[in-house]
C-alpha cells in the first residue's frame, strides 16, 4: 500500500480552495479547520459549500478528509462556564465534520490550568462522553492528538490518552498521533531503542490501535523538552534518519499522515515549503512524487 501523505491547508475563499490548495502542492489527504480558527462562533454550513467541498476531493482525488478543531476549545477547563463553551464548540465542530463526511476530527485533550491533572483529564472524558451523545456520529472519529506536554497541557504522556480512552469507551474516539510533539514529550522514537519503547507503551494502553491519522513535524526543541515549535520535515531535532524510522515502521505507514509544518517559500530556492516537505518524505521512503 502507497504512503499517504498531505497537509493543513487554508480555507480562505472557501473549503473547497483548501482541495485546490492541496492538489497544487501534492497532497494526497488533506486537513482544515472547517471555520475560522479564533472565533467561537461561526454559520452554519450551506447545501452549496457542503457540495462544492465534496465535489473538489472527488475531482482533485484527495482523499482521508480530516479537520483539527479550534485551539480555543479547553475540554479539561476547571472553570464551568468555559467548559460548557468549549464542549458546545466541540459539538458544533463535530457536527460539521459530519457534514462534510470528513474521516476525523482532531482535538488537543485540554489543559487543566489551576487544577489538577486527574481534575483536568476526568472533565475531558466527561466533555467526550456528551459529546458523543450530543453527536451520535456515523463517519467522523473524534481524534484526541497527544501533544508535548506544555504548561499544564494534558495527554503528552501515553498512559494519559490511555486513561482517557479507556475511560471514554467509544467506538467514535481515537487518537491522533504527533511527531513533534512526541518528541518534545519525551518519546525518543529516533533510535531503535527508542522507538521500540514507545511502541510497546503505546501497546500496553492499548492506543496503537486506536491511531487514525498521523501529523507529520520535526521539532525545533530537543527530546524532553515540552515545548511545542514545529520544524521542516528534516530540519530539526527529529532529522532526516528520525522520519526514515518512523516512516518505516509497520505501525505508522499505512495511517494517512498531515504536515503542520510552518508555510511560506524557501527564500533559497523559491520552492513552496509544503511541496518542498512532501517531496522530501517520498524521497525517504522511496515513493516516486506526484507533482513534478
Amino acid at each position: 500500500m502507497a504512503y499517504r501523505f498531505g497537509a493543513h491547508m487554508s480555507i480562505a475563499g472557501g473549503l473547497h480552495k483548501a482541495v485546490e490548495r492541496a492538489a497544487e502542492v501534492g497532497c494526497d489527504v488533506v486537513q482544515i479547520f472547517t471555520k475560522n480558527n479564533n472565533q467561537w462562533n461561526c454559520k452554519p454550513l450551506t447545501e452549496k459549500e457542503v457540495t462544492a467541498w465534496r465535489d473538489a476531493l472527488t475531482h482533485y482525488q484527495i482523499g482521508a478528509p480530516i479537520a483539527h478543531a479550534s485551539y480555543l476549545i479547553n475540554l479539561a477547563a476547571p472553570d464551568d462556564a468555559l467548559w460548557q463553551k468549549s464542549l458546545d464548540a466541540l459539538v458544533v465542530e463535530w457536527d460539521r465534520c459530519e457534514q462534510l463526511s470528513l474521516e476525523g476530527l482532531v482535538v488537543h485533550p485540554g489543559a487543566h490550568t489551576s487544577s489538577t491533572p486527574q481534575e483536568g483529564l476526568e472533565r475531558i472524558a466527561r466533555a467526550v462522553r456528551e459529546a458523543v451523545e450530543k453527536v451520535q456520529p456515523r463517519k467522523s472519529q473524534l481524534l484526541l492528538e497527544n501533544t508535548a506536554g506544555q504548561g499544564t497541557s494534558l495527554g503528552w504522556q501515553i498512559a494519559e490518552l490511555g486513561w482517557l480512552l479507556k475511560s471514554i469507551r467509544s467506538r467514535h474516539v481515537g487518537v491522533c498521533w504527533d511527531t513533534c510533539h512526541a518528541l518534545a514529550a519525551g518519546y525518543d522514537f529516533r533510535t531503535a531503542k527508542g522507538m521500540k519503547e514507545m511502541v510497546e507503551e503505546l501497546e500496553k494502553h492499548r492506543l496503537l490501535e486506536k491511531i487514525a491519522a498521523i501529523h507529520l513535524n520535526d521539532s525545533k526543541k530537543d527530546c524532553g523538552s515540552r515545548v511545542d515549535r514545529h520544524e521542516h520535515i528534516g530540519l530539526g531535532c527529529i532529522g532526516e534518519e528520525g522520519f526514515r524510522r518512523f516512516l518505516k515502521h509497520s505501525a505508522f505507514k499505512k495511517l494517512p499522515m498531515y504536515l503542520e509544518t510552518p508555510k511560506g517559500t524557501d527564500e533559497e530556492t523559491g520552492e513552496d515549503w509544503d511541496h518542498r516537505n512532501l517531496q522530501f518524505l517520498r524521497k525517504l521512503v522511496g515513493q516516486r512524487s506526484t507533482v513534478a
